[in-house]
């Protein structure tokens, strides 16, 4: 629970803040990279390493105190320093993190920022170096945790390439408290980053979603004509499905932990217990007007998404029935024909035994008068007489033989 403190901030100071994320992967990534940047880092200032499997780290460098974390998706390093710099937000002071070391990152710089903390003044006071320091259209200013302090950001990208955040303490607030302030900006900046990885993800995918969508479209309109062979038509159908499936697939990650983020940026939003400022829009109310947007448009992506997969299943489904029923009336038609063939069969076959009586008949007669010959001439009777007389007991016989043996098969 208290493996991550806040830092112990003096009045005035400096944060520079710099989150990492590597493109592809990011929280399969392996964490060796991360701990051996941190390390080349510590090793140009002489300073401690890490255990090998922190999570965390909090330690001195030069004349800056370095807090570093890594985290699911991303690594951050915040810098701190007594005092400040004669020029506000001067982009020296991100030369505690060389551009060199920089670049030899396992992961890209996602987002930056320059926190400056210096004593409250007046309010026409601050309200002036707001003006001067950030863009009036997109000015977020407001007082927090009960007026300790009053914190302003534009969240605009500065000429160095980096945000700028002030923040105003008031005297007697704790130094913890501080540091809790300039930690929650740097969250705020951080999770508002992170879920707009998801905004961008579902800008790119929109057009492949009209393009699937319309073909969806019209293989649904195909399942009505009956000149649209079934088959073919669900074929095309379980294409346009598996698509979806691994689309679906694709963005699950990116689309449940941008919902996960938004909720932590908003979160770190409302701890502050934001009032108003000499009438300016509070960090609440800027999320609201441009963040939250962005946030209902990856949500009504990841709903398109879910919906053209649940009608795509629904309509495979629908056809998959359709050949079933076509099917089975062609093995009905079959079936019936297969009876209509056996019944000719039979009655071949019964054809063919009463031809087979007859044949086995004949020669069965002819075997028996070649035996009744002699008994006939010693008898004195004619053969003809002989014969015409053994051929109805012949073929009977016979008859009744042929007859028992198709009983028994």
């Amino acid at each position: 629970m208290h493996a991550r403190p806040f830092p112990s901030l003096e009045v005035p100071c400096t944060a520079v803040f710099l989150a990492l994320k590597k493109p592809g992967n990011a929280a399969g990534r392996d964490r060796a990279e991360d701990m051996a940047h941190l390390c080349a880092l510590l090793d140009r200032h002489g300073a401690p390493h890490p255990q090998p499997d922190a999570t965390h780290y909090f330690g001195k460098i030069g004349r800056h105190w370095l807090k570093w974390e890594s985290h699911t998706e991303v690594v951050t390093y915040t810098a701190f320093s007594a005092g400040l710099s004669v020029r506000p937000f001067d982009p020296a002071d991100f030369e505690v993190f060389p551009g060199d070391w920089l670049n030899q990152a396992p992961g890209m710089r996602i987002t930056s920022a320059l926190i400056r903390v210096e004593p409250k003044t007046e309010e026409a006071e601050m309200s002036a170096q707001m003006a001067d320091w950030f863009v009036p259209e997109s000015l977020a200013a407001s007082r927090v945790l009960d007026d300790a302090a009053v914190m302003a950001g534009d969240f605009r990208i500065d000429p160095a390439g980096h945000l700028r955040f002030a923040v105003f303490v008031d005297k007697g607030v704790g130094q913890r408290r501080v540091g809790r302030i300039v930690q929650r900006l740097c969250e705020v900046e951080t999770y508002k980053t992170l879920s707009l990885l998801g905004f961008a993800r579902a800008r790119a995918l929109s057009p492949e979603l009209a393009g699937v969508g319309a073909r969806l479209s019209s293989l649904v309109e195909d399942m009505g004509e009956d000149d649209k062979p079934a088959d073919e038509t669900l074929k095309a159908l379980l294409g346009v499905s598996g698509e979806l499936e691994q689309i679906a697939a694709q963005t699950s990650f990116r689309f449940s932990a941008t919902a996960a983020y938004e909720r932590l940026a908003h979160e770190r939003v409302e701890v502050m217990r934001e009032a108003r400022f000499a009438g300016r829009q509070t960090f609440a109310e800027f999320m609201l007007r441009r963040f939250d947007p962005a946030m209902r448009t990856v949500k009504a992506t990841e709903a398109r998404l879910n919906a053209m997969v649940a009608r795509a299943t629904r309509a495979a489904d629908l056809l998959r029935t359709r050949v079933d029923v076509e099917r089975s009336a062609q093995n009905q038609a079959l079936l019936e024909s297969m009876d209509r063939r056996a019944d000719l069969q039979l009655r071949l076959q019964r054809t063919v035994e009463g031809l087979s009586v007859v044949a086995i008949s004949y020669y069965a007669i002819n075997l028996v008068t070649y035996g009744l010959f002699p008994l006939a001439k010693a008898m004195d009777v004619d053969k003809t007489m002989l014969t015409a007389a053994a051929t109805p007991v012949v073929v009977l016989i016979v008859w009744w033989v042929v007859r028992r043996i198709r009983k028994a098969h």
